[in-house]
């Protein structure tokens, strides 16, 4: 009793009121595990049989889904348009002068964004017909500039590249909900 009474007297606890608490804590949550697979309809043999069957359903599942997958790689969707129109955004304080060498990025960048938006509005849920003018625009412009991608080539159609990358932007700003 000496002991006890001199652990007390310095602000420590001995050690058996730490064991005798461990000791609850232990027995509370014994009887909340019970209570709980009572309530559930099943002890521990139950939940193992429930983690087993719901571990080979899940395999099953994934097996199933990925022999149901295409090969082929997903169409974009809205989001993609916003975002091909963004990029393309990006572009609209950049310029060159055609002649002076400094075309080459500027151009072909420009060219890139709108082959992307072109994409992505052709692939987009609302369909093509959503997007009809700016496909014309972007048909034009591609039969007249065709696969030639050099400076000097781009240079030549410096103006329909650019007039079509600021028609577009200005049909997408009337079109708020494309880009959102």
């Amino acid at each position: 009793m000496l002991l006890r009474n001199a652990a007390r007297t310095h602000g420590r606890h001995p050690a058996g009121t730490g064991l005798r608490a461990g000791a609850l804590a232990v027995v509370v949550a014994a009887a909340l595990v019970s209570c709980t697979q009572a309530s559930s309809g099943g002890g521990p043999d139950a939940n193992a049989a429930r983690t087993v069957g719901s571990v080979e359903n899940a395999d099953r599942a994934e097996r199933e889904a990925g022999e149901a997958e295409p090969a082929a790689a997903p169409s974009p969707g809205p989001a993609l348009v916003r975002d091909a129109f963004a990029t393309l955004q990006a572009t609209l304080n950049e310029t060159c002068t055609p002649g002076a060498g400094d075309c080459a990025y500027f151009l072909g960048r420009v060219t890139r964004e709108l082959t992307e938006l072109d994409e992505s509005m052709r692939a987009d849920t609302k369909g093509p017909g959503h997007f009809k003018e700016p496909l014309a625009d972007l048909k034009a412009l591609f039969d007249k500039v065709g696969d030639d991608r050099s400076e000097a080539h781009l240079e030549k159609h410096f103006s329909e590249i650019v007039g079509t990358r600021d028609g577009i932007t200005a049909w997408m700003q009337a079109h708020p909900d494309d880009y959102r």
